[in-house]
């Protein structure tokens, strides 16, 4: 159990996050009676295919709210440590911030700090719990708060809320929907610090599992495995870093898709139908049929509109490389 302060009392809470994501347990906080004394987010990156420097989802958010924004480069950086410290905060909350948070900073709130992990903890503990439960073929995932501690996402659990994951959900979808339910679980817990405490339950190590981060690499479709799982792989690795495969030396981002019975075929890849909104390729198991998909250097399309603008025919072969 851990001792808050008294019974409705506010907490002043210093806010870490990056991404969109975080953006809804930032104004779930707004919202409610604790007050944000200020927000941690990443330095400026160069994002999209311009290459431009812009703002995070954080920032621009905390900015549209009037709030004090620091962007360390260093977290350990001593002037950081020093206006850490000066905002006085009760307790950090820590939402995709993006790095690895040091002992000094963990130590700096007084009641330390709590952080809004897309799974349920043990399971997938790590940078990419979405993906890799949609990848997996999951049924079901969540959102755990729970203390940060030096050990990666280790810490005990404060509370728990869990979301099915569709047969056809997307990582973008689950993780949308994620980002909402951590945004209320969060403030119930900031309350029920408030209000005199909550229980914290450690974790069991023995059932951990970790969600390690996405690469490119990681896209490249191996046509010889069953149907569900190149589907599984297709929606968890959308909206980032995209499936893909190739044909006639092109590279094709695969975006939407379903698995269909339909037999082995003695060479996964084999395009076995291409007309009209049917375009459908041999797994190692089944069929994979591709709803939506984009060339390399185009726009998405239905299979339709790819397949009366570029030839794919019966029997050509998607493989692992333009050669």
């Amino acid at each position: 159990m851990v001792a808050g302060p008294a019974a409705s009392a506010s907490l002043r809470v210093a806010f870490f996050g990056t991404p969109a994501f975080a953006v809804p347990t930032l104004e779930a906080i707004l919202a409610s009676r604790h007050t944000v004394v200020g927000v941690v987010t990443q330095p400026d990156r160069r994002r999209g295919r311009g290459q431009k420097v812009s703002d995070s989802a954080i920032k621009a958010r905390a900015s549209i709210a009037g709030l004090p924004v620091f962007q360390p480069d260093r977290i350990n950086d001593p002037a950081f440590l020093a206006t850490l410290t000066g905002i006085e905060a009760d307790i950090g909350v820590v939402a995709a911030y993006g790095k690895i948070l040091t002992e000094a900073v963990l130590s700096t709130p007084r009641l330390g700090m709590i952080n809004v992990h897309a799974s349920l903890l043990p399971k997938y503990r790590g940078a990419a719990p979405v993906h890799r439960a949609v990848m997996a073929g999951e049924a079901e995932t969540g959102v755990t708060i729970m203390r940060v501690v030096k050990a990666l996402d280790a810490g005990p659990m404060l509370a728990t809320a869990r979301r099915a994951i569709g047969p056809d959900d997307t990582s973008e979808q689950v993780e949308r929907g994620l980002a909402l339910d951590g945004a209320g679980l969060l403030v119930g817990t900031l309350d029920a610090l408030a209000e005199g405490g909550v229980t914290e339950m450690p974790q069991d190590d023995r059932l951990a599992t970790y969600a390690h981060r996405l690469t490119k690499d990681e896209g490249l479709i191996d046509w010889s495995q069953p149907a569900i799982d190149i589907h599984n792989q297709v929606r968890g690795l959308y909206p980032w870093p995209h499936a893909f495969s190739f044909i006639d030396s092109r590279r094709l981002i695969l975006l939407r898709t379903s698995p269909e019975a339909g037999g082995t075929h003695p060479l996964a890849g084999t395009v076995v139908a291409a007309h009209g909104d049917e375009l459908r390729v041999a797994a190692g198991d089944g069929l994979v049929r591709v709803h939506q998909l984009q060339a390399e250097g185009k726009r998405p399309s239905s299979a339709r509109a790819f397949l009366s603008t570029r030839t794919i025919r019966v029997g050509d072969r998607f493989t692992a490389s333009r050669s």
